[in-house]
């Protein structure tokens, strides 16, 4: 029998508690300083790459393109070498300089607040765009990443085979929306439990605070 959407409001609310307990800081894991343009061009770069090693590639970029300034000027050729250990440099890098020149051309350096504009950003999409509204302007959804759609499957609030983003997006933002929890926190946290305990591969069940009601518990 499924859960009603109160018996999943009232899981939410629970699962919240434990991870602001485990998690009381609820942190990104990109190291961006508070920059928004830095957050913009560290999410973008994240894409089937490891929070660590964006990083790590992104104290380099930094040094040398500063400002979304300095990047509108930057050779592509010479963005790509420095983000290759990234993945998909290519393309990642020319996104990065066209959103940078957009930035400044059109926006005058402001990054909008809406979820609109954000997606007519080069190589900007809902997830990096929740992520901007959450962490830079306090109004983001849901960001459904790899540990967001797989650990909330996990516990039930959908079923474990649904990994379109957009639909867990909808979900799970319609049941923060009745609760009144903040998103962005839970999103953050679940990201740290995600590497943490809920592996996906071998996830700590044992250890898990959540065990005693997880949909996806495995038996050690």
């Amino acid at each position: 029998m499924r859960p009603s959407k109160r018996e999943k409001c009232e899981r939410l609310e629970r699962v919240d508690v434990l991870l602001r307990e485990r998690y009381p800081e609820a942190e990104c894991a990109l190291e961006y300083g508070g920059d928004a343009w830095r957050l913009l061009v560290m999410g973008r770069l994240s894409a089937q790459c490891t929070d660590a090693k964006v990083n790590a590639v992104c104290k380099e970029l930094f040094t040398k393109y500063p400002t979304f300034a300095e990047m509108a000027e930057a050779n592509v050729e010479e963005v790509e070498q420095i983000i290759k250990p990234c993945g998909l440099y290519k393309m990642k890098a020319k996104n990065l300089v066209d959103a940078s020149v957009m930035l400044r051309d059109e926006y005058h350096g402001e990054l909008p607040s809406t979820m609109e504009e954000l997606l007519r950003f080069p190589g900007v999409g809902r997830k990096i765009a929740n992520l901007l509204l959450g962490d830079i302007f306090h109004t983001g959804g849901v960001v459904a990443d790899t540990h967001c759609i797989r650990i909330c499957g996990r516990l039930g609030f959908y079923p474990e085979r649904e990994k379109d983003p957009y639909k867990v997006e909808m979900t799970m933002g319609e049941l923060f929306e009745k609760t009144g929890l903040c998103a962005s926190d839970f999103c953050h946290r679940i990201v740290w439990f995600g590497r943490e305990v809920c592996i996906a591969r071998s996830p700590k069940c044992a250890v898990c605070e959540m065990r005693d009601f997880c949909k996806g518990r495995r038996d050690e």
